[in-house]
């Protein structure tokens, strides 16, 4: 049948049903038990028993089998799934035939009746009474084998979620991530708190921001690209640890590590610098790695990865001369001539500078892909670092780390810079980098340099990037996977 003739078919069926004053969409349905629930208080049931314990639950049709006068479905919910047993003789006649005749794949459920088990030890519910608690009028995905074209995956996520267990778990997972997030910083006395997604000046991450305008304020008006500068201005304001868990935009490429909208958590503490940083970004990463997976080892797309603290620590400017075998001490103009001479192949826009941006080049192109166990890099240069305090020893690096896990990076953090007057300089920098074209360098925030002239203390931030760490966490080789709904492109 095609799929207009199957639509067709439940629509008769979903008439029937109505025909005999029965609601298929009511408003609620009690639920006794979950699936899971039975099967863990019946797993030592004996082949072919039956118990007086009535239970009620509810979920969707995952497959339909007649045997003349009983039927076997297999229901499930989020929790695994169960067979329910349908007889004639204990349902009736007429109740038989409207279950037998009026159910479809994929249409939900509510079912009532004792727990049994098979001759062959399967454990069931057997049938004593059901509910239509929604038609479906559409099939199920290819017959619950789910959607074979990853595009169709993500761009239909509801059919992606209800025929692929794997698909549900990592959203379950992503769940269990935020909540240990949570969990560990509200232990360590941090604030949760909510800055504008909105703001006047998209500042706080060196990105190309998302524009919008607001028509009764006549005003234009960016989705935030970080909530940096605001978590800033609580610290101003005498709320020493905090933290937010959520949504920032950036006007960039979709690829398998890029979503335009992702999340991320940025944490802020006062009188602390990068590097107790690195220790709170090591224990909360390996409390979430022990939520999710049991314990500090696990395997990622097929190789082990261990998150035993302590960490590997990386000096960048090390990092890059070793893997490349450059001088990275070089002015930029030398240092773009020797690798045009090696023939190193740069973009050609960064030959303009900053000296930074080619170092940082270097480093995602050299060095990120190798690191695969948690590794900070540290000691970022200060031309791209434009929030970061220097360092003691060179005034042209700052205490910056970035977290990599997997060869993709996965946290960034700094000590932060609490000096107005050198923080209204490096926003002056920016202003020249954009005024030559940069479109990801930051704005001068006057709003926020009157802040910070109000004194803001010694802090160290980190922000890390949820749907990264996510993805390692459950084995994803796609940031799609992890997300409930990503930006996909027009239909091809």
């Amino acid at each position: 049948m095609s799929e207009v003739d199957l639509i067709a078919s439940r629509r008769d069926k979903l008439a029937r049903i109505r025909s005999r004053g029965v609601d298929p969409y009511p408003r609620r349905f009690h639920r006794s038990h979950t699936i899971c629930e039975i099967r863990s208080s019946h797993s030592e049931l004996a082949s072919a028993a039956r118990t007086e314990h009535e239970v009620r639950v509810a979920g969707r049709v995952l497959s339909f089998r007649k045997m003349g006068k009983v039927a076997f479905v297999d229901l499930g919910d989020l929790t695994g799934r169960i067979q329910l047993y349908v007889s004639r003789e204990i349902l009736g006649e007429e109740e038989f035939r409207a279950f037998t005749t009026e159910l479809d794949l994929g249409d939900i459920v509510g079912a009532w009746g004792v727990v049994m088990t098979t001759r062959k030890g399967e454990l069931s519910v057997e049938l004593a009474g059901f509910a239509m608690l929604a038609k479906a009028l559409r099939p199920p995905p290819e017959k619950w084998h789910g959607l074979r074209d990853v595009e169709k995956r993500y761009r239909h996520r509801a059919q992606d979620l209800m025929s692929r267990e794997e698909a549900r778990d990592m959203l379950v997972k992503r769940a269990l991530v935020l909540r240990t997030m949570r969990s560990y910083l509200d232990e360590q006395g941090f604030i949760e708190v909510e800055t504008p997604v909105l703001q006047p000046i998209p500042g706080g991450a060196t990105a190309r921001p998302f524009a919008t305008h607001h028509n009764a304020l006549d005003k234009e008006l960016y989705l935030r690209v970080a909530p940096e500068l605001y978590l800033k201005r609580l610290l101003v304001g005498g709320l020493e640890q905090v933290y937010e868990l959520g949504k920032s935009f950036r006007n960039e490429g979709v690829s398998t590590q890029h979503n335009p909208e992702f999340t991320s958590l940025e944490a802020y503490r006062a009188y602390a610098d990068y590097r107790d940083a690195m220790v709170l970004t090591e224990e909360l990463v390996e409390r979430c790695a022990v939520a999710v997976r049991g314990g500090s080892t696990l395997e990622y797309q097929g190789r082990e990865m261990n998150f035993t603290r302590p960490w590997r620590r990386q000096r960048f400017m090390d990092a890059v001369a070793s893997s490349t075998g450059v001088d990275v001490e070089r002015p930029l103009d030398e240092l773009w001539a020797e690798l045009k001479r090696r023939d190193f192949e740069l973009p050609e826009h960064l030959r303009r500078g900053p000296k930074g941006k080619v170092l940082e080049h270097l480093l995602e192109t050299f060095v990120q892909p190798s690191l695969w166990d948690p590794t900070f890099v540290v000691d970022y240069p200060r031309d791209i670092s434009p929030l970061a305090k220097c360092t003691q020893e060179r005034s042209d690096l700052v205490e910056r780390f970035e977290l990599y896990i997997g060869g993709r990076e996965v946290a960034n953090a700094f000590t932060e810079l609490n000096d107005p007057d050198d923080q209204r300089a490096r926003f002056a920098e920016q202003d020249k980098l954009r005024g030559e074209g940069d479109e990801e360098a930051q704005h001068t925030d006057e709003d926020f340099l009157a802040d910070l002239e109000l004194g803001m203390p010694p802090a160290a931030g980190v922000g890390i990037g949820v749907d990264r760490l996510v993805m390692v966490l459950v084995d994803a080789s796609s940031i799609r996977e992890v997300i409930g709904f990503p930006l996909i492109g027009e239909r091809r």
